[in-house]
């Protein structure tokens, strides 16, 4: 078995518990929700269709923005629990996401119940008032028996849609199989999106089934299908609402300290820098956890909040995105400005520079670069609107994208959103002309594409910042453990450990690429 392999099946049964914990507690608290509230809505029209439209809006916003718009309602909320009962309900991880898939799981039960009590022959009912039964024990009876078939048939589409969509929990901080997808498509490890895929598709087939099987069970009076299929359930659902917590008691081991928890972004660098974060803390005997995968803002708001205790950023990320400044600055004026603004606003202690700087910078395909005479980002006017320019996913969002356009006049450009995995093929094919790259990044050398010069400077420094939350800044064993990083990576060390994971051939884990930088760290006598 190859180590991407292996190292695959490592994380199989902490991401698989987490996947399961994410589909069984959505789905009861939908099946609670939706079966009382179906025989009510069975039984009064004038309710049945708003309240129906109001449970199909949930199922019209993308899986993956309704996970993102949990977390800022979950911020507020925190804010009064924190006032009421003097403690902040957590905005990432499993809340958000038990709200999101519990929202997605109630259409299908609900929609289903309704019909399939209102699809029950009125003799039936006029028998069951003749015989004397009260409304209760004519709907216990008679009404969800014969129902009983279309209630299941929803809540086997609820099971199916809610493992899928669960995946997509990831970016709000919670482990599950789509940890495999999300980095396996910023790292090109397509073993690990491959594995990801089938782990949740035979996860949702078996539920599937194990429900069906229960529904044939009880249909045709098979009591050993029923103990079988009954039995499987109950071990999945134990399974499943267990997993958090022994997830958490094995990660600790026998230290009953908090874990810290690094986080990370969404590219192959952050990857590698959280990795090398945790395997640094656990050699100087701190419990760490990561949870990747995060947006820019996101990840931020979470270290303010004491949700993730430390993160790699970078200044001119907080310089652009977070102070809201324009134009750039020197990298010690920059660097000195970011450093107060994080304390003096947020409590958050920026430990120092880890000795590299990824900026954001344009870049194109090294041949058509030559052909076209473009050598800055000045020479990209003169395309005008045949430019097209492609980015990652937050960088037509950010006021460095606005600097470069308004400073350059690019608005006429058309600009495409890619994954970054994606990003650098496509301009590498020409289907772009230029894209947003990173200077650190090792496909840059690679796909052979050329950096543009910024005669202007409308871009500030980007030095890779090792932050710490309120908590973590007041650690000194944390503090003592992480400042052998500060200053000991060059941009070239990180470039190579970027390439290892990025390039096409030979490809490295992530594992490994830490791996390879903490000894290269080691080997230089990092101060």
């Amino acid at each position: 078995m190859s180590p991407n392999l292996r190292e695959q099946f490592a994380v199989l049964p902490d991401y698989l518990g987490h996947h399961l914990f994410l589909t069984v507690l959505p789905l009861l608290m939908a099946v609670a929700i939706s079966l009382p509230l179906g025989v009510m809505l069975a039984r009064r029209r004038r309710l049945r269709g708003p309240v129906l439209a109001l449970a199909s809006v949930a199922q019209t916003i993308p899986g993956l923005a309704l996970l993102a718009l949990m977390v800022p309602l979950l911020v507020i909320l925190g804010q009064a629990t924190t006032r009421v009962l003097g403690g902040a309900l957590p905005a990432l991880g499993w809340p958000p996401a038990l709200m999101a898939l519990t929202l997605y799981a109630v259409l299908p039960i609900l929609r289903n119940t309704v019909t399939g009590l209102r699809g029950v022959d009125p003799a039936l009912l006029e028998a069951a008032r003749a015989m004397g039964m009260t409304p209760g024990q004519s709907l216990r009876q008679v009404e969800l028996p014969l129902a009983a078939p279309v209630i299941v048939a929803g809540l086997r589409t609820a099971t199916v849609w809610t493992v899928g969509t669960a995946t997509l929990a990831t970016p709000v901080g919670q482990t599950c199989l789509g940890n495999y997808i999300f980095m396996g498509l910023q790292t090109r490890n397509l073993t690990a999106v491959l594995f990801g895929s089938v782990a949740a598709a035979t996860l949702a087939i078996f539920l599937d089934g194990l429900i069906g099987a229960l529904e044939t069970g009880v249909r045709t009076g098979s009591r050993r299908r029923v103990v079988m299929a009954a039995v499987l359930l109950a071990l999945l659902l134990s399974a499943g609402l267990m997993a958090p917590w022994l997830s958490r008691s094995q990660s600790g081991g026998e230290n009953p300290r908090r874990a810290w928890t690094v986080g990370a972004k969404t590219f192959t660098e952050q990857y590698i820098l959280a990795m090398l974060l945790q395997h640094t803390l656990e050699d100087a005997g701190l419990p760490a956890a990561r949870r990747e995968g995060l947006g820019s803002t996101l990840l931020f708001d979470a270290l303010a909040a004491g949700q993730v205790d430390l993160y790699v950023d970078y200044s001119g990320t907080l310089w652009a995105n977070h102070m809201k400044r324009k134009g750039g600055g020197s990298r010690r004026e920059v660097l000195g400005q970011v450093t107060r603004w994080l304390e003096t606003t947020h409590g958050i202690r920026c430990l120092g520079p880890l000795g590299f700087e990824n900026a954001y910078v344009l870049a194109m395909a090294r041949d058509d670069a030559a052909r076209r005479g473009i050598r800055s980002v000045a020479d990209l006017q003169r395309l005008g609107a045949n430019l097209r320019i492609g980015g990652d996913y937050e960088f037509f969002g950010r006021p460095e994208w606005l600097s470069l356009r308004d400073t350059y006049g690019l608005a006429a450009a058309t600009r495409t959103s890619y994954d970054s995995t994606f990003m650098y093929e496509a301009v590498a094919r020409g289907e772009v002309d230029v894209i947003s790259a990173f200077g650190s990044d090792g496909r840059i050398a690679a796909y052979d594409l050329v950096v543009l010069a910024e005669p202007q400077g409308v871009l500030p420094p980007y030095d890779a910042l090792l932050l710490l939350s309120p908590r973590a800044g007041a650690s000194p064993e944390l503090i003592a453990a992480l400042s052998p990083l500060l200053d000991a990576i060059n941009v070239d060390l990180m470039r190579q450990a970027n390439n290892m994971v990025d390039r096409d051939d030979d490809p490295r884990t992530v594992s490994e690429a830490a791996a390879w930088l903490a000894g290269q760290i080691a080997g230089q006598g990092a101060p």
